[in-house]
């Protein structure tokens, strides 16, 4: 007996474009378009009444837009959500940044109206299989009140005053849920850090193009994307792998890389991992956060076996618990956190040995 298709609430404003998705998607055997919407609070009245099992959502929506639109449901019904957004400007980006760190799993360009042949149809359908099979968390933002932009003051405050950490270098890995889950480990720690934090993120171009400066507006901590060549960064600075681009530390710089992805990404979490624990061993702080799939989890066991601290996030508050449990089942998570803790954590560090001075 088949299984039970995949049942899909389209919601978009423009007729065109919400036409085009209900016929791609009317034309697979294992998915049904169950509603349409046009606007963002129809979108929660038949996600609420029809329960689909993926919500394809545009950003600019009227009566609600599609960030309160994500809040809300991830807050009151979860359901995955795949964006389907144009990307056109900036603002729109920081709309989909906004939305993934609410709860939204995934972002899809929109069609053009020019595409020759079926890629765009079948990374489509690709997609909604993709996210169809996450069990989705709910995300408290919009039953607090905090629909929108995330709030800067700290979920978990950082100790006032960082410890040393002469030496050390910190990095973040993470994908699917990452936007979210980056914010609030960078709200767990202290400003300025007392280290340099080193982050690769997936999200494909063009919709990683203005990340940094989205999360840079998140917390008081200062992001950019890190450039080609410069010198390994002092405390206080979180500079992020480029889309498109590996990030690698070698002799004391960092260098961008268009080295052949690896688990079908570029930047790969387990280069950046693997660069550190070959050029800072010991003095490397890493964790692994929620994501589908396996980058950065044998990474972080060479920083283990290198004598660097390595945390993954638990299964209970990670979006997807794919890579941090890759690295679980290899042994290379010396800790296994929830999210609040890791920021904290990843400051803190060892305690040391007993005896020591």
């Amino acid at each position: 007996m088949s299984p039970p298709p995949i049942r899909v609430l389209v919601v978009e404003d423009s007729l065109t474009v919400r036409m085009r998705l209900r016929e791609v998607l009317g034309r697979e055997p294992d998915v049904e378009v169950v509603g349409e919407a046009e606007d963002g609070r129809r979108a929660i009245e038949l996600c609420q009444a029809l329960r689909p099992d993926v919500v394809t959502l545009d950003m600019m929506l009227p009566v609600m837009t599609g960030v309160a639109a994500t809040e809300y449901i991830m807050a009151h019904c979860p359901t995955p959500i795949l964006i389907v957004s144009s990307s056109t400007n900036r603002g729109e980006l920081f709309r989909t940044y906004d939305a993934l760190a609410a709860g939204a799993l995934d972002v899809l360009e929109k069609p053009r109206g020019d595409e020759t042949d079926d890629h765009w149809e079948r990374r489509l359908v690709a997609a909604v299989r993709l996210v169809s099979r996450v069990k989705v968390i709910t995300h408290p933002r919009g039953r607090l009140g905090g629909l929108g932009r995330a709030s800067a003051a700290p979920v978990e405050a950082g100790p006032r005053r960082a410890p040393r950490a002469d030496g050390c270098l910190a990095a973040l890995g993470a994908s699917t849920g990452g936007p979210g889950a980056i914010v609030r480990v960078l709200q767990g720690m202290p400003a300025p850090l007392p280290f340099a934090l080193l982050v690769v993120i997936h999200i494909d171009e063009p919709f990683g193009t203005a990340f940094a400066e989205w999360l840079d507006g998140q917390t008081d901590h200062r992001v950019r994307y890190a450039r080609q060549g410069e010198p390994l960064p002092g405390g206080g600075q979180v500079l992020m792998a480029p889309p498109g681009r590996h990030l690698v530390v070698r002799e004391a710089r960092l260098e961008l890389t268009a080295d052949p992805a690896r688990h079908s990404c570029r930047p790969s979490v387990d280069v950046l991992f693997e660069s550190l624990a070959r050029e800072r061993g010991p003095g490397v702080r890493a964790a692994l956060l929620t994501g589908m799939g396996g980058d950065g989890a044998a990474g972080l066991l060479e920083i283990r076996r290198a004598g660097g601290l390595t945390i993954a996030q638990d299964e209970a508050t990670s979006a997807v618990y794919g890579m941090p449990r890759e690295a679980v089942r290899l042994g290379a998570a010396e800790r296994v956190l929830p999210l609040s803790e890791i920021g904290a954590a990843l400051v803190a560090g060892r305690p040391p040995a007993r005896g020591a001075s």
